[in-house]
């Protein structure tokens, strides 16, 4: 199965998994192929990828990239700056949206490393 970094998967994807795993391992690999077809590093993939759920308006998937993010050492001041971006775009309401989203992510990710 798919991991996240070792993170817990949310119960939904993993039901989606369990139930088709040949469509699961496919989006892996073009996961991968994506992620190695040009020279930007993990931090900069996931940041991207943050914009990209903003502009999507995908809350989930924005909270796994903040996660990811930080992982690649991302700052939350980065990842907030990456969010914002999206203002002039995608619109006002949507951006504090996934703001607030990414502060959930934060305060997840201090929780579960116990500050």
């Amino acid at each position: 199965m798919p991991t996240d970094d070792g993170k817990k998967l949310p119960d939904t994807y993993k039901r989606f998994v369990a139930k088709y795993p040949k469509l699961a391992e496919c989006h892996e690999t073009v996961a991968r192929e994506v992620e190695q077809a040009g020279p930007l590093d993990a931090k900069t993939l996931a940041l991207i990828k943050i914009g990209i759920c903003v502009g999507g308006n995908l809350e989930s998937a924005l909270r796994s990239h903040v996660r990811r993010a930080t992982q690649a050492g991302a700052t939350e001041q980065e990842i907030e700056q990456a969010v914002l971006l999206g203002m002039n775009t995608c619109g006002f309401p949507r951006t504090v949206a996934a703001w607030s989203w990414a502060q959930v992510q934060f305060e997840r990710d201090r929780t579960e490393a116990g500050g």
